[in-house]
Protein backbone atom coordinates (compact mmCIF):
# COMPACT_ATOMS: atom_id res chain seq x y z
CA UNK A 1 0.00 0.00 0.00
CA UNK A 2 1.09 3.33 -0.88
CA UNK A 3 0.54 7.03 0.24
CA UNK A 4 0.86 10.29 -1.45
CA UNK A 5 1.28 13.44 0.35
CA UNK A 6 -0.17 16.63 -1.39
CA UNK A 7 1.59 19.79 0.09
CA UNK A 8 2.12 23.18 -1.31
CA UNK A 9 5.87 25.49 -0.67
CA UNK A 10 3.81 27.37 1.04
CA UNK A 11 2.24 24.74 3.80
CA UNK A 12 5.96 22.91 3.57
CA UNK A 13 7.10 26.68 4.92
CA UNK A 14 5.06 26.93 7.47
CA UNK A 15 5.48 23.69 8.90
CA UNK A 16 9.22 23.76 8.84
CA UNK A 17 9.43 27.48 10.43
CA UNK A 18 9.08 26.55 13.76
CA UNK A 19 11.82 23.84 13.49
CA UNK A 20 14.09 26.38 12.08
CA UNK A 21 13.69 28.75 14.65
CA UNK A 22 14.41 26.01 17.83
CA UNK A 23 16.85 24.90 15.78
CA UNK A 24 18.59 28.84 16.01
CA UNK A 25 17.90 29.35 19.44
CA UNK A 26 19.67 25.59 19.87
CA UNK A 27 22.60 26.87 17.83
CA UNK A 28 22.31 31.19 19.54
CA UNK A 29 22.75 29.16 22.85
CA UNK A 30 25.28 26.79 21.77
CA UNK A 31 27.63 29.76 20.34
CA UNK A 32 26.94 31.92 23.79
CA UNK A 33 28.03 28.88 25.71
CA UNK A 34 31.29 28.52 23.49
CA UNK A 35 32.21 32.08 23.27
CA UNK A 36 32.18 32.46 26.64
CA UNK A 37 34.18 29.22 27.35
CA UNK A 38 36.67 31.08 24.69
CA UNK A 39 36.88 34.09 26.91
CA UNK A 40 35.04 36.19 24.37
CA UNK A 41 33.50 39.45 26.33
CA UNK A 42 30.46 38.90 27.44
CA UNK A 43 29.02 41.67 25.09
CA UNK A 44 30.87 40.25 22.50
CA UNK A 45 29.51 37.06 23.02
CA UNK A 46 25.81 38.00 23.69
CA UNK A 47 26.45 39.98 20.09
CA UNK A 48 27.50 36.24 18.63
CA UNK A 49 24.73 34.38 19.99
CA UNK A 50 21.61 36.98 18.88
CA UNK A 51 23.57 36.97 15.40
CA UNK A 52 23.20 33.39 15.16
CA UNK A 53 19.23 33.60 15.70
CA UNK A 54 18.67 36.11 12.88
CA UNK A 55 21.18 35.03 10.52
CA UNK A 56 22.24 30.81 11.46
CA UNK A 57 23.38 30.17 8.16
CA UNK A 58 25.79 33.17 7.93
CA UNK A 59 26.96 33.66 11.56
CA UNK A 60 28.00 30.33 12.11
CA UNK A 61 30.82 29.91 9.81
CA UNK A 62 31.65 33.31 11.06
CA UNK A 63 31.88 32.57 14.45
CA UNK A 64 34.01 29.54 13.88
CA UNK A 65 36.44 31.38 12.19
CA UNK A 66 36.85 33.93 14.71
CA UNK A 67 37.03 31.13 17.36
CA UNK A 68 39.83 29.61 15.26
CA UNK A 69 41.77 33.33 15.47
CA UNK A 70 41.65 33.16 19.21
CA UNK A 71 43.83 29.32 19.34
CA UNK A 72 47.22 31.20 19.63
CA UNK A 73 45.96 32.81 22.38
CA UNK A 74 44.38 29.99 24.00
CA UNK A 75 48.45 29.51 25.64
CA UNK A 76 48.01 33.50 26.83
CA UNK A 77 45.04 32.77 28.75
CA UNK A 78 46.60 29.62 30.60
CA UNK A 79 49.26 31.48 31.58
CA UNK A 80 46.89 34.38 32.99
CA UNK A 81 43.82 32.16 34.12
CA UNK A 82 40.24 34.20 34.72
CA UNK A 83 37.50 33.19 36.77
CA UNK A 84 34.80 33.28 34.42
CA UNK A 85 31.57 35.01 35.78
CA UNK A 86 28.48 33.59 35.75
CA UNK A 87 29.31 29.97 34.15
CA UNK A 88 26.26 28.78 34.35
CA UNK A 89 23.37 31.52 35.16
CA UNK A 90 23.77 33.56 32.28
CA UNK A 91 23.58 30.30 29.40
CA UNK A 92 20.76 28.77 31.13
CA UNK A 93 19.06 32.38 31.54
CA UNK A 94 20.44 33.77 27.85
CA UNK A 95 18.51 30.37 26.79
CA UNK A 96 14.99 30.23 28.77
CA UNK A 97 14.74 33.87 27.68
CA UNK A 98 14.59 33.15 23.88
CA UNK A 99 13.38 29.94 24.31
CA UNK A 100 10.15 31.69 26.10
CA UNK A 101 10.22 34.28 23.47
CA UNK A 102 10.33 31.82 20.55
CA UNK A 103 7.33 29.67 22.25
CA UNK A 104 4.70 33.12 22.60
CA UNK A 105 5.74 34.28 19.16
CA UNK A 106 4.94 31.13 17.16
CA UNK A 107 1.47 30.67 19.38
CA UNK A 108 0.20 34.13 18.20
CA UNK A 109 1.72 33.88 14.80
CA UNK A 110 0.03 30.94 14.43
CA UNK A 111 -3.31 32.07 15.80
CA UNK A 112 -3.77 35.63 14.33
CA UNK A 113 -5.74 36.63 11.71
CA UNK A 114 -3.28 36.21 8.99
CA UNK A 115 -2.46 32.93 10.01
CA UNK A 116 -5.96 31.90 9.57
CA UNK A 117 -5.86 33.36 6.08
CA UNK A 118 -3.37 32.45 4.77
CA UNK A 119 -3.82 28.52 6.02
CA UNK A 120 -7.72 29.19 4.32
CA UNK A 121 -5.76 30.32 1.03
CA UNK A 122 -3.23 27.41 0.98
CA UNK A 123 -6.62 24.88 1.43
CA UNK A 124 -8.69 26.76 -1.16
CA UNK A 125 -5.36 26.22 -3.63
CA UNK A 126 -5.26 22.55 -2.70
CA UNK A 127 -8.56 21.97 -3.00
CA UNK A 128 -9.45 21.32 0.58
CA UNK A 129 -12.62 23.22 1.02
CA UNK A 130 -13.58 22.15 4.39
CA UNK A 131 -10.31 23.60 5.50
CA UNK A 132 -10.94 26.56 3.66
CA UNK A 133 -14.29 27.22 5.06
CA UNK A 134 -12.41 26.31 8.71
CA UNK A 135 -9.88 28.98 7.93
CA UNK A 136 -12.41 31.59 6.87
CA UNK A 137 -14.40 30.89 10.44
CA UNK A 138 -11.08 31.35 12.96
CA UNK A 139 -10.20 34.61 11.34
CA UNK A 140 -14.12 35.83 12.04
CA UNK A 141 -13.64 35.21 15.51
CA UNK A 142 -10.70 37.34 15.46
CA UNK A 143 -12.00 40.02 13.80
CA UNK A 144 -15.65 40.81 12.34
CA UNK A 145 -14.56 41.00 8.48
CA UNK A 146 -16.98 41.90 6.01
CA UNK A 147 -14.84 40.35 3.26
CA UNK A 148 -13.57 37.79 5.13
CA UNK A 149 -17.56 36.49 5.62
CA UNK A 150 -18.20 37.24 1.74
CA UNK A 151 -15.29 34.43 0.61
CA UNK A 152 -16.64 31.74 3.77
CA UNK A 153 -20.07 32.47 1.90
CA UNK A 154 -18.88 31.77 -1.05
CA UNK A 155 -17.37 28.60 -0.18
CA UNK A 156 -20.33 27.39 1.65
CA UNK A 157 -22.26 28.09 -1.20
CA UNK A 158 -20.34 26.06 -3.20
CA UNK A 159 -20.38 23.24 -0.56
CA UNK A 160 -23.83 23.26 -0.75
CA UNK A 161 -24.88 24.85 2.61
CA UNK A 162 -26.93 27.26 0.99
CA UNK A 163 -28.91 28.72 4.33
CA UNK A 164 -25.92 29.27 5.97
CA UNK A 165 -23.97 30.70 2.57
CA UNK A 166 -26.92 33.30 2.31
CA UNK A 167 -26.69 34.31 6.08
CA UNK A 168 -22.91 35.20 5.65
CA UNK A 169 -23.66 37.38 1.77
CA UNK A 170 -26.35 39.12 3.77
CA UNK A 171 -23.84 39.78 6.81
CA UNK A 172 -21.30 40.60 4.66
CA UNK A 173 -23.57 43.17 2.63
CA UNK A 174 -24.84 44.82 6.42
CA UNK A 175 -21.00 44.96 7.37
CA UNK A 176 -20.38 47.37 4.31
CA UNK A 177 -18.87 45.13 2.28
CA UNK A 178 -18.40 46.79 -1.61
CA UNK A 179 -19.11 44.15 -4.27
CA UNK A 180 -21.83 44.67 -7.11
CA UNK A 181 -22.13 40.84 -6.88
CA UNK A 182 -23.73 40.63 -3.58
CA UNK A 183 -26.93 40.93 -4.39
CA UNK A 184 -26.97 37.97 -7.50
CA UNK A 185 -25.41 35.79 -5.49
CA UNK A 186 -28.05 36.41 -2.93
CA UNK A 187 -30.36 36.15 -5.10
CA UNK A 188 -29.16 32.53 -6.44
CA UNK A 189 -29.14 31.50 -2.80
CA UNK A 190 -32.81 32.49 -2.34
CA UNK A 191 -33.03 31.09 -5.45
CA UNK A 192 -32.18 27.63 -4.69
CA UNK A 193 -34.07 27.61 -0.87
CA UNK A 194 -37.00 27.82 -3.12
CA UNK A 195 -37.73 31.60 -2.59
CA UNK A 196 -38.71 33.11 -6.04
CA UNK A 197 -40.41 36.21 -4.93
CA UNK A 198 -37.79 37.09 -2.43
CA UNK A 199 -34.69 36.53 -5.01
CA UNK A 200 -36.38 38.32 -7.74
CA UNK A 201 -36.48 41.32 -5.48
CA UNK A 202 -32.79 40.67 -4.94
CA UNK A 203 -32.23 40.34 -9.07
CA UNK A 204 -34.01 43.46 -9.57
CA UNK A 205 -31.65 45.12 -6.81
CA UNK A 206 -28.31 43.65 -8.87
CA UNK A 207 -29.61 45.40 -11.92
CA UNK A 208 -29.55 48.89 -10.88
CA UNK A 209 -26.13 48.20 -9.43
CA UNK A 210 -22.43 49.21 -11.33
CA UNK A 211 -22.17 45.64 -12.79
CA UNK A 212 -25.40 46.30 -15.18
CA UNK A 213 -25.35 50.07 -15.37
CA UNK A 214 -22.28 50.51 -17.17
CA UNK A 215 -22.30 51.13 -20.51
CA UNK A 216 -21.00 47.04 -21.12
CA UNK A 217 -22.95 45.06 -18.49
CA UNK A 218 -21.76 41.67 -17.03
CA UNK A 219 -23.05 38.67 -18.80
CA UNK A 220 -25.09 38.18 -15.63
CA UNK A 221 -27.40 40.86 -15.68
CA UNK A 222 -29.21 39.46 -18.93
CA UNK A 223 -29.76 36.47 -16.82
CA UNK A 224 -30.52 38.40 -13.70
CA UNK A 225 -33.12 40.58 -16.34
CA UNK A 226 -34.81 37.15 -17.74
CA UNK A 227 -35.55 35.90 -14.33
CA UNK A 228 -37.26 39.16 -13.18
CA UNK A 229 -39.56 39.47 -16.20
CA UNK A 230 -39.91 35.19 -16.47
CA UNK A 231 -42.73 33.74 -14.45
CA UNK A 232 -41.19 32.17 -11.70
CA UNK A 233 -40.59 28.76 -11.64
CA UNK A 234 -40.13 26.42 -9.09
CA UNK A 235 -36.35 26.40 -7.69
CA UNK A 236 -34.38 22.78 -8.55
CA UNK A 237 -32.00 21.37 -5.44
CA UNK A 238 -29.09 21.43 -7.65
CA UNK A 239 -25.82 22.79 -7.03
CA UNK A 240 -24.66 26.13 -7.24
CA UNK A 241 -21.11 27.39 -8.02
CA UNK A 242 -20.24 30.84 -7.09
CA UNK A 243 -16.92 32.37 -8.55
CA UNK A 244 -15.12 35.05 -6.47
CA UNK A 245 -15.37 38.45 -8.14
Amino acid sequence: MSFTVDISAGEFFELIRPAALVVSALASIWVLTSARRHRFRDHIAIAWALATIFFPLVTLPMYLFARFRRRDRRIQLADHPATLRWPVAMPLTYAVLVLSLIAVYLYRDQNSIDAHLASAAQAKVSGRRTGTIDGYRAALKLEDNAHTRKLLAIELANAGDWTEALFQFREAEQDGESDDFLSFNIARMLDVLNLPNQAAVEYQRFLTSKACTQPLPDDRCASANARVQATFPQSGSGSVTITKN
